[in-house]
């Protein structure tokens, strides 16, 4: 896929997810088939820039390209000076956030709340595209701010007017939050409007409902978010669903404990030991999530304080699950989880 300048191994974007896609998760989703990944947020307040979480979410060290960076917030000069800042220190897509719903991020007037403001919207998008000429922004919005307000079609045409080189779309409003389904018909809708690449996202779990959402809604890609929480590998699903029409067979049990233990590993390095475990406990809840077993296992390790108890744990539920087959089988209701 052509996007904003580089050529993708496909149309398949992870989201930007804050606390989700840190580096290690950006690097496996793309070793996993994702054709780009964007990092987690980052604050457009200088105040912010020497903090260790913000230092840890501009660290790219290594990264494969191309490099894309989301940055929040309301003020124009201090957005145009984020993208400045990051596209300095490596950034080769900048991405600007008007989609989170987050009170703590509305209630600022950052992310889905900008989309009350569309006069607010212009000024911002042409502030950070003046700020860094020869890097390519993107745009990241909801269908509007609530059901009788969505006005996502202005604001693709605002963005379009102003330079944003492509634009991906959350099937909800802010005032859905993540409750409910996904609605396609304004992507479809925004589509038809302009002439940059269209991304859908929201409520893609399966490489069935990406197709589906790709031929509803006539958009150059899809964004996968809370899908690929534990489950890298949709990426490669899909890909291969698009491409062939058939449905690859699920993981080896064997493969997945590796891709685990390496993803693991990755944090440990990146976070240091201490929070490291930390972050690690939330990846293997998920890893696990819908395995048979796997709600015990869970209970008894995020209880766990070290690495090596860590570690172990993961080794013998993968174990006993490659005992009682060699594929990875989960709970029939699992997929339809992942949206929840």
């Amino acid at each position: 896929m052509q996007f904003a300048g580089f050529t993708l191994r496909n149309n398949l974007v992870l989201a930007p997810m804050a606390g989700v896609t840190d580096r290690p998760f950006r690097q496996l989703c793309k070793k996993m088939g994702a054709g780009l990944a964007v990092s987690e947020m980052v604050t457009s307040n200088s105040l912010l820039y020497g903090s260790e979480k913000t230092r840890r979410r501009a660290n790219h060290d290594g990264e494969v390209e191309p490099i894309a960076v989301q940055i929040a917030g309301a003020d124009p000069a201090m957005m145009a000076e984020a993208a400045r800042y990051n596209a300095d220190r490596g950034a080769q897509i900048i991405d600007i956030n008007m989609g989170c719903p987050a009170k703590k991020v509305c209630n600022v007037m950052a992310g889905s709340a900008l989309m009350q403001d569309e006069p607010l919207v212009a000024r911002i998008l042409e502030a950070v595209v003046n700020a860094v000429p020869h890097t390519p922004v993107t745009l990241k919005f909801r269908t509007g701010w609530n059901r009788a307000h969505r006005n996502a079609p202005a604001i693709a045409r605002i963005a379009e007017d102003a330079g944003i080189r492509a634009i991906a779309i959350h099937g909800r409003t802010r005032s859905d939050q993540y409750m409910g389904e996904a609605e396609y018909d304004t992507i479809a809708h925004v589509k038809t409007l302009v002439k940059i690449p269209v991304i859908a996202n929201g409520d893609i779990t399966t490489p069935q409902k990406a197709r589906q959402v790709l031929e509803h809604t006539g958009a150059d890609g899809i964004m996968i978010g809370r899908a690929a929480q534990g489950r890298p590998w949709i990426f490669r699903e899909i890909e291969h669903f698009l491409a062939t029409g058939e449905e690859l067979a699920p993981p080896l049990v064997s493969e997945i404990h590796q891709v685990c233990r390496e993803h693991l590993a990755d944090l440990y390095a990146f976070y240091g030991d201490e929070r490291g475990v930390k972050i690690a406990r939330k990846h293997i809840s998920w890893y696990t999530k819908g395995l048979v077993g796997s709600a015990a296992f869970r209970r008894t390790m995020n209880l766990l304080p070290d690495i090596p108890a860590q570690l172990a744990a993961v080794d013998d539920f993968f174990g006993q699950l490659a005992e009682a087959g060699a594929r990875l089988h989960y709970e029939k209701e699992y997929p339809q989880e992942l949206a929840a």
